[in-house]
């Protein structure tokens, strides 16, 4: 892909502790519009942690992110996913006890402008609204093709069905930029097969920018335009998939374990 100058999120020089524990040390890439950005590295690499201060739920000591033009650095999650950035967790974070529709309704919270009153009356402008947002989570239910689970509860969904309602809450939130924390960690096969689909569509056909940590290095390696490397909380390596595969840092301090 070719480099242009108007990065989406710049992360500058980003330094996190917990207590004694440097958890990471001066991390700096960015992300380009329209690109899908990998982010690797063994198993407590900080590469979580990092994403946790790219979208707010962790302040860093040092450095600056960027985010649309503005610094993010300290600003709490919520104020972020309204700016344009929506995420997905490791270990899934949806309302068990809703339906697959009420979880992606319930996401569209910031897009809502109606005053509290004007909704519980449900009346005018508020029932418009409510049915502008209702079609716009039936058009992501139907694009992941979760149409047969919309009225289910979600916290009695298998695992792989559950991870893919969790996209769809992140996608009700109109983001510009997605960050996928292990979509695909504890699915089979095929399951897989269709979250790399998925995940290409959202980026192809929907035009968003993705960030994405993932161990399955088949993937990453097949889908992503670059790919930053993390060791330690450190940043070792940068670059395309062809540079990534042939560095020696890496290879050293990840590739090469699985050989």
């Amino acid at each position: 892909m070719e480099k242009i100058n108007n990065p989406i999120l710049s992360v500058e020089g980003v330094e996190l502790s917990f207590g004694a524990n440097r958890v990471l040390k001066d991390v700096s890439f960015d992300v380009q519009p329209g690109e899908i950005r990998a982010i690797i590295g063994p198993n407590g690499a900080g590469k979580t942690s990092l994403l946790n201060c790219m979208s707010g739920f962790y302040r860093p000591q040092g450095g600056k992110i960027m985010f649309a033009g503005q610094d993010v650095t300290q600003t709490p999650p919520h104020n972020i996913a309204s700016l344009g950035m929506a995420r997905t967790f490791q270990n899934i974070a949806l309302y068990t006890g809703l339906s697959t529709l009420d979880n992606l309704m319930a996401a569209r919270h910031i897009h809502m402008k109606q005053r509290s009153l004007a909704s519980m009356l449900y009346w005018g402008s508020a029932q418009r609204e409510e049915i502008e947002h209702r079609e716009f989570v039936e058009e992501i239910i139907d694009f992941l093709e979760i149409e047969q689970i919309r009225k289910a509860v979600v916290g009695a969904l298998p695992y792989g069905l559950r991870k893919r309602v969790e996209l769809g809450r992140a996608l009700a939130l109109e983001p510009e930029l997605l960050l996928l924390d292990e979509p695909m960690a504890g699915m089979n096969a095929e399951e897989k097969e269709d979250m790399a689909r998925f995940v290409l569509d959202i980026h192809e056909r929907r035009g968003v920018t993705v960030v994405l940590i993932e161990h399955d290095m088949g993937l990453v390696m097949d889908i992503s335009d670059r790919i930053v490397v993390i060791d330690f909380g450190e940043k070792i390596a940068d670059g395309t998939p062809d540079e990534i595969k042939n560095d020696e840092k890496v290879i050293a301090a990840y590739l090469g374990q699985e050989e």
